[in-house]
């Protein structure tokens, strides 16, 4: 058998056992991920070495302690939502939204019709999100295709609905991006994704250079009105509860102030509820080819 089979094989193989997993209750696999948050915990030093050293940057290493219990089984959550997320029909989803706050922000927005962007950190369940949205209005969300190929097609299937399209995170994407905003519709993306070299800029994140991306921030530029979502996962598998946020202060200033800016809002949002964060996330890591972080007096606020 040759590499594609072997690659076909997978694919549907995966997409076989997410369909399975996709009829469970939500509580049931929230029960089963918070197990698989811990086995992940026990089996890879690099992701425990990743979340402790986050949590304590962060909040300290109280606050790090007292958390990180919950942030390993929330973690396991995160992963373990996703086939019913992406692979229910769309109302069923939508409708697991059980409580919103904030949405009168967004409905002045779509009345003013100058375009939205909005801001969802790996905070909660930020898969629903963009689901829930393009049931109000046409969305675009930028993506990075997987690393792992045979994910392909299952993140499709899960993301590309009637009104949410998808843009890759490259200048054919990027033109997307600005099309949609200047016709007043809505787009959204992952601010605290690492970039790629040259796609960002190192500014302080609790604390810490990390490599930041200007994408967002340069959007902001468009005049579009810029919205701070997550979507905070409620005990017992009852649904999401979605938190829509102007930021803090205007953005404003040039683009690197701006992508700032929007990491102190994205700081905001995570104290919000901690444990809900992707804190095995290596956000500080130095993209291949990029400059290393600046010393940290250069760096500091």
């Amino acid at each position: 058998m040759n590499v594609g089979s072997n690659r076909i094989g997978i694919e549907v193989f995966v997409m076989l056992f997410f369909r399975a997993l996709s009829f469970l209750p939500l509580s049931w696999l929230h029960a089963l991920g918070a197990g698989l948050g811990w086995l992940t915990w026990a089996l890879s030093p690099t992701y425990r070495r990743h979340l402790s050293e986050n949590l304590t940057l962060a909040l300290g290493e109280t606050e790090a302690r007292r958390i990180r219990s919950a942030a390993i089984a929330q973690a396991g959550r995160q992963f373990m939502e996703l086939p019913k997320i992406w692979l229910r029909p769309l109302g069923e989803v939508a409708g697991r939204v059980v409580k919103i706050t904030g949405w009168e922000l967004a409905e002045r927005a779509m009345r003013e019709g100058t375009g939205i962007l909005y801001l969802t950190p790996h905070l909660g369940c930020f898969e629903i999100i963009s689901l829930y949205l393009s049931t109000h209005a046409p969305l675009t969300v930028m993506y990075r295709p997987p690393k792992r190929r045979w994910m392909q097609a299952l993140i499709e299937t899960g993301r590309i609905r009637d009104s949410l399209k998808i843009a890759a995170a490259d200048l054919a994407g990027v033109r997307t991006l600005l099309k949609a905003l200047r016709k007043g519709e809505a787009v959204g993306m992952l601010p605290d994704q690492a970039p790629k070299e040259g796609e960002g800029r190192w500014l302080r994140y609790f604390g810490k250079p990390a490599y930041t991306m200007t994408l967002a921030a340069r959007l902001s530029e468009s005049g579009a009105t810029v919205l701070m979502v997550w979507a905070e996962r409620l005990p017992g598998g009852e649904g999401f509860h979605l938190h829509v946020q102007a930021p803090g202060q205007a953005l404003v200033g040039a683009t690197e102030a701006r992508a700032q800016q929007i990491n102190h809002e994205i700081e905001s949002l995570i104290r919000q509820c901690p444990a809900q964060y992707l804190w095995g996330y290596n956000r500080y890591k130095r993209p291949a080819g990029a400059e290393p972080p600046p010393a940290a007096d250069d760096n500091a606020a």
